[in-house]
């Protein structure tokens, strides 16, 4: 019961009617995911899913840079970014993705395995398919810059 509460609860806070879209404007994908609040959510659930995922901690390098970066960072740092590229008010000032990664020799196979997580929370928290497409497409144009060798 309990559960089925704080989703009807998630639901109305990620989509509630943003002032962008009363007003006539056509919202922002930061509005449609609604606001910090939407991102912060989806975003802690997916790095809570990374830091777990034992393929990805088989490798060496992803598994140290847990301890250089920890989860509460990680959210931080990925939920800024995300209020930035989606039109929010966040102004991103962390590292460039090929700055940040290059040490972490991600794979085409753990690229996959991320996005797979990224869309079970995406999914968790009820976000519609067209904003899920949109926000893969934004994270599709940093992949050159993370996996290793692209």
């Amino acid at each position: 019961m309990k559960r089925t509460i704080l989703a009807a609860a998630v639901v109305v806070i990620m989509f509630g009617m943003p002032a962008s879209a009363q007003q006539g404007g056509a919202p922002k994908l930061y509005d449609r995911l609604g606001g910090m609040r939407g991102i912060a959510m989806v975003v802690d659930d997916f790095i809570d899913r990374l830091v777990v995922n034992k393929t990805l901690n088989k490798n060496p390098a992803l598994n140290a840079g847990r301890k250089n970066s920890p989860a509460p960072y990680l959210k931080f740092q990925v939920a800024t970014m995300m209020c930035d590229v989606t039109g929010g008010p966040c102004k991103y000032t962390g590292m460039a993705m090929k700055e940040s990664h290059a040490h972490l020799n991600i794979t085409e196979n753990e690229w996959k395995i991320m996005a797979g997580e990224f869309k079970k929370s995406l999914v968790r928290f009820k976000v519609p398919e067209a904003e899920q497409k949109e926000l893969f497409d934004i994270v599709g144009t940093t992949k050159s810059d993370i996996v290793l060798g692209k």
